[in-house]
Formats: structure tokens, C-alpha cells, sequence
């Protein structure tokens, strides 16, 4: 089936769960920048929670569609989709987001998934690189995409309890654990609220805020860094490392997120604002199995409500 993308949004791309196992070649992980959001926008439509989707930016795109569809989208919120359910779309229909709500990144899946090649073990667009999903590059008025016919058909007229969403907020407490230079900036990180600005991308949200002075003054060697961490450059700006992080970086890392945040990171639009609190690597990984224990009670429930044709 093909897919007409009348406008294209600010930046839609098409991604997946990203391409693991490659940062020593310098391959960043990439991927969705919210995996949860796309994890359920796939289930909801019964495909594999890694099937490629569309990640749309800000402002969404202007969808047209030659066949009949089942959709859904999941993350940021619009006036004109309903979120976190399954939705059919009729041939020659055509899907317009409006204005956005909140968060930042929303995620379109379709029944089958796109069409696209994998390259490097990933279907999801690296802009810094051009490799993978559609061309990659972000989608451009005029441009037609495919999906992979599907053989699921969803019954009923349904959407999933939200109370097993993250909590999603233009002003959330993000949970970090120490970086390896934690110790020569004292408190600061964790002194008050920092706002997001404009400079943001996939591969970095950078902040404004209580300013991080680091007392040592050796000179880094460059050393691992992956989505999570937070650098802090000499301006005293600290930046998260989201999705599109390279693999190697020389500025000293002050504390790195706990994965069960990344959502949350990842829907921050410029002009939120974000605050750090502590944890711990135990509590960290404690988190992170209540989160894949709630996918997996959603994974059974929609095997109910999603069949084989």
C-alpha cells in the first residue's frame, strides 16, 4: 500500500528500536527517541514492537492513504488524532495532526509496518550519517511511502488505560545515576530547574540553568558515552545525550539517566523545563523490569484483540 505525505511535518522519520551491538564500530544506537511510545504505538496495531514507524516532530505531517489502514499514535499529543488507541483510516482517507498538545515526538504506526530496507542491522533514519529509513533523510513534501501488507484485523473499539503510561510531563523529575566526574561538580545538578532550548536534536537535549563549574581542571580523554548520558561543555550547560548520541565524547559526564526516563527526556519540547533527582543502578534496573513487566501485561491483553485474517 502506499502512503502520499502531502506535508511533511517539521521532521518525520521513519525509525525503529535501533541498531544495537555497533558502537565500537561508531555507529550510534539511534532509533525512536521514545521506545515506549513506539513499542505500544506497534503493539496496538498487532505488529512486532520493533517494526519501523514514524517519528513525527513538533508538527505533524499530512498523511494520505490508497488503502484501508489500521493506525495508531502514541507520544506527544495533537488535536486532531486520538492517542494510545487504534484507529482505521479508509482508502483515500487522510490523517492531519493539528496543533500539538504536548510532549514532543509522536509515533505513527501502521498495520504491517513501513517498507523500508535495513541497512546495518536498523530500518531507522540516521540523519547524521543519510543511512536508513526512507532515503535517509526526514520526509519532504510529494514523497510516497510504503507499508507491508498486514494479516492482523483488530476487533472492537478500544484504547489502552493510561495509568500504565510514563509520567509524561512538560515538567518532569528525571532520575540519574552518577557520571564518572560527578564528584567535582558538587550539587549543582540537582539545585534547581533547567530549561530546554531551541539548539535541541535527537542527538542531544541541551539545557539553561544552574550553571555546572567543574573544580578539576585536567584535560579529558575522550571515553564512551550513549543515550543517557549528560555531558557538561565548558559553558557549564549541561546536555542529555538522547537517541542519536555519538559513541565517543571529551567533555566530563556528570550523571547518566536511568533508561526508564528516556520518555520522559524524549517529549521535552523547547521552552520545558526538567529537574534531576538520584537514584541508584539497583533502583535503576528495579525500574526498568516494572516497565517491561507492564508492556508485557499489555502485549497479553491485545493478543485478545488482534487476530490472524
Amino acid at each position: 500500500m502506499e502512503i502520499a505525505v502531502l506535508r511533511a511535518g517539521m521532521q518525520t522519520t521513519v525509525q525503529d528500536l535501533g541498531r544495537r551491538g555497533r558502537l565500537a564500530e561508531g555507529v550510534p544506537v539511534g532509533g525512536a527517541a521514545d521506545a515506549f511510545a513506539l513499542r505500544v504505538a506497534n503493539l496496538l496495531v498487532g505488529n512486532p514492537e520493533d517494526a519501523p514507524a514514524l517519528e513525527i516532530t513538533l508538527i505533524g505531517p499530512e498523511l494520505e492513504f490508497g488503502e484501508a489502514a489500521c493506525v495508531a499514535v502514541c507520544g506527544a499529543r495533537f488535536d486532531q488524532v486520538p492517542p494510545w488507541r487504534p484507529v482505521r483510516v479508509e482508502a483515500g482517507g487522510r490523517i492531519r495532526f493539528g496543533r500539538r498538545l504536548q510532549g514532543c515526538r509522536a509515533y505513527l504506526s501502521i498495520s504491517g509496518g513501513f517498507d523500508v530496507e535495513p541497512v546495518m542491522g536498523g530500518r531507522g533514519t540516521l540523519l547524521s550519517a543519510g543511512i536508513g529509513g526512507f532515503q535517509g533523510r526526514a520526509l519532504r513534501d510529494g514523497d510516497v511511502l510504503r507499508s507491508v501488507p498486514s494479516k492482523r484485523q483488530l476487533s472492537g473499539h478500544w484504547s489502552i488505560d493510561e495509568r500504565m503510561l510514563p509520567p509524561y510531563s512538560s515538567e518532569p523529575t528525571v532520575r540519574v545515576m552518577p557520571g564518572a566526574n560527578a564528584h567535582e561538580f558538587g550539587e549543582a545538578l540537582f539545585s534547581g530547574r533547567y530549561a530546554v532550548t531551541a539548539r535541541s536534536s535527537r542527538m542531544g537535549i541541551r539545557l539553561d540553568g544552574p550553571k555546572l563549574v567543574r573544580s578539576g581542571g585536567d584535560d579529558l580523554v575522550s571515553t564512551a558515552v550513549a543515550p543517557g548520558t549528560i555531558q557538561v561543555p565548558p559553558d557549564g550547560d549541561p546536555i542529555v545525550l538522547i537517541a542519536d548520541a555519538q559513541t565517543l565524547g571529551g567533555y566530563p559526564r556528570v550523571a547518566h539517566a536511568a533508561s526508564v526516563d528516556f520518555p520522559l527526556l524524549a517529549q521535552l519540547a523547547p521552552g520545558d523545563g526538567v529537574r534531576f533527582s538520584r537514584t541508584t543502578v539497583g533502583e535503576a534496573h528495579a525500574m526498568a523490569r516494572a516497565g517491561e513487566h507492564r508492556i508485557a501485561l499489555l502485549r497479553q491483553g491485545l493478543a485478545e484483540k488482534i487476530r490472524l485474517l
